[in-house]
This record gives C-alpha cells, sequence and structure tokens, in this order.
C-alpha cells in the first residue's frame, strides 16, 4: 500500500488553505476570482469544476483553463473517474501554472451522476483511491478531495471513515468535507445545499481521528465568527454562497483569519483595485456585464446600494457598454466613510 505522502508543505496552495473560497459553478470563473483577489490576499481560490472531457477534448483549453496570475493562488477542481484521463489532466493542470488540483467528490447534479463524476463517487472508495494515487504519482502540487459526509442511506460515521481511510492510504492528505449529505435519490441540487442537516460534530471527529491529516469544513459558514469558532476544531474552512452573495466578508479575511496587522479594504478600494483588470478584460471582447454580474452583492446595505446593482442591471448587458458604465454605477455609491462602519455581514 502506498505511503502517505504530503507535497504541499511548502505550496502556496497549502500555506493559503486556512481560508477558502469554494469551486461553484456559473459563479466562480476567472472574473469573480480576479474580484476576490482585491478583497484577500491570502485566501485559496477555486476555479469552478471543468470535467477531465473539457479539458482533454474541448477548445480552446483556455476556455477552460485561462487564468490570470493574479488569482494565486488558485487550485483547479477536477470532475472526472478515470484515472488516467485524471493524471492527464492534471500534469497539464500544473504546467498552466494551477498550485492544487481537487477532485469533486461531492456534486450532486444528476448529469454528473451520469458520468461517474461527483459526490456519486463516495460509494466507489476504491476508484477515487485510484484517481487520487494516479494523479499523485504525475504532479508535484497537492491533489485534493472535496467530499460529503456520505451519500442517501450511508452510514455517517463508518462509510465516511472508511472513504477517508482508503483514499488517504493512496496517498491523499487533504480533504474538505461539505458537512451535509448529498441525497441523490429525492432532491435535486439545490435543495442538496440546504435541505440535509448540518453535522459540524461529525468533521470535527474525523480531524480528531485524523490528526494527520488536514481536514477542512465547509456548508453554510457565513461570517468571519463562524469561520472562527470552526478553526477550533479544524484545519481549514471554505466558504461558498456567502463569499459570493455578500463579498464584501472576504475583506475581513486576511486580517481576522492570516493574522495579518493591515486594515481591510473598503468597497470602494476594491472597486478601484478592480478596474484596470476590467479595462483589460474589456480590451480583450469580454463583455461588461459577463464581468460586473459579480460585482452586484458588494454594496447590499449600503446607501445608494440598490441604484449600483439596478443601474448594472439595466445597463452593462448593452453591446456598447464599457468602462463608463462602471464608472457611473460607482458614483452611485459614494458613502465612503457609512461602508468603513458596517459589519462584514448583515443579516438576510
Amino acid at each position: 500500500m502506498p505511503q502517505v505522502t504530503d507535497k504541499s508543505q511548502n505550496n502556496p496552495a497549502d500555506q493559503a488553505r486556512r481560508f477558502s473560497i469554494a469551486p461553484m459553478m456559473d459563479w466562480t470563473p476567472r472574473d469573480q476570482r480576479a474580484f476576490a483577489r482585491t478583497l484577500t490576499k491570502r485566501a485559496l481560490l477555486y476555479t469552478e469544476m471543468v470535467t477531465t472531457g473539457a479539458i482533454l477534448h474541448g477548445t480552446p483549453r483556455e476556455r477552460f483553463l485561462g487564468h490570470d496570475a493574479l488569482e494565486y493562488p488558485l487550485a483547479l477542481q477536477l470532475g472526472g473517474s478515470d484515472p488516467a484521463a485524471l493524471a492527464e489532466c492534471a500534469a497539464i493542470a500544473e504546467s498552466w501554472g494551477y498550485q492544487e488540483v481537487n477532485l469533486n467528490v461531492g456534486c450532486p447534479s444528476d448529469r454528473v451522476q451520469n458520468n461517474m463524476i461527483g459526490a456519486c463517487l463516495m460509494g466507489h472508495h476504491e476508484l477515487v483511491a485510484r484517481c487520487v494515487a494516479a494523479m499523485q504519482a504525475t504532479v508535484s502540487i497537492p491533489v485534493t478531495v472535496k467530499c460529503r459526509i456520505g451519500i442517501d442511506d450511508q452510514d455517517e460515521d463508518e462509510d465516511l471513515a472508511r472513504f477517508i481511510d482508503t483514499v488517504a492510504a493512496a496517498g491523499c492528505t487533504t480533504f474538505t468535507v461539505h458537512a451535509r449529505k448529498a441525497w441523490l435519490e429525492g432532491l435535486s441540487p439545490k435543495q442538496n445545499r440546504d435541505v440535509p442537516p448540518l453535522n459540524y460534530p461529525r468533521v470535527h471527529r474525523l480531524k480528531t481521528a485524523h490528526p494527520e491529516l488536514h481536514i477542512g469544513i465547509n456548508g453554510g459558514l457565513k461570517t468571519i465568527s463562524d469561520c472562527q469558532r470552526e478553526l477550533e476544531h479544524v484545519d481549514s474552512v471554505m466558504v461558498g454562497r456567502e463569499a459570493y452573495q455578500n463579498p464584501f466578508l472576504l475583506a475581513h479575511v486576511d486580517r481576522d483569519i492570516f493574522g495579518e496587522d493591515t486594515a481591510p479594504p473598503t468597497r470602494h478600494d476594491a472597486m478601484q483595485a478592480f478596474r484596470p483588470y476590467l479595462i483589460s478584460r474589456l480590451e480583450s471582447g469580454v463583455r461588461l456585464n459577463h464581468i460586473t454580474r459579480h460585482l452586484l452583492g458588494l454594496f447590499t446595505g449600503c446607501r445608494g446600494g440598490r441604484r449600483f446593482r439596478r443601474y448594472l442591471s439595466e445597463t452593462a448587458h448593452r453591446p456598447d457598454a464599457g468602462i463608463e458604465v462602471f464608472d457611473q454605477a460607482l458614483e452611485l455609491v459614494n458613502d465612503i466613510d457609512a461602508e468603513r462602519e458596517l459589519p462584514a455581514h448583515l443579516p438576510d
């Protein structure tokens, strides 16, 4: 049986893993990641899940793997279950500059199930182990796994323990666990994000049982305080929808999670820092609304925030919309002093 080896000790992804933004389809493409980086320099960012088939057969490859160096530290999440294909894609990811490859063993959608991708792999421990071993043998960057605490009628204790033991024995030292089951029968992907109850204590027990492994937790985390509480029990936290819908949460990560001695940026600081990137993307032919859709939550709760969202929503889609639309939208939110005093998380 292979020895467990940790290749990530000096890797930027490992150093950033204490706080990460979850991979989310349609929500974490390159423009969202570039925007997130204006708010946090330290957090680990993840791509949307990219299937092995898309990388190996899709063209141009830039469509699936393209990114900007300013997004680093950056991990690519892969979807697949063929060890050879995953190994080839991991090698490609490393050559493109990604600093981690993560295997998706948590997505519950019908489409991925039909292709043996995502959460259904929790019922195939040995296959996941072979996938991890194949990737580990091919790359020098960390190979990690994101999974659930179980699927359908699996036992959250015995079956999760068996899964982790099997995959760890193949060489994986880092797991991020969404603290909910995935019900592949009876619940939609959207329902699977909320209906199965959260079971944080199960993930805590997993860490206690495996002090030698890096165990991260995902699911339902909404505030910096939530994250700090969980970090008393596990090695890292991964925040999903809240980081997208309320991105200003990220402004507090470097100071309050990583201990940086720096003041959080204001919302206006972030927008001005994002402006050069936005201009470069517009010059490359990207439509303004494809970029600004990721900014709409930044001014929630601020004076003028609703006007900001409405203006971008009604104007940025126009074919001739340029940087002036961004600037005009920003002028609608000018109460900088008030925004400095708002909490990082606003109640729903």
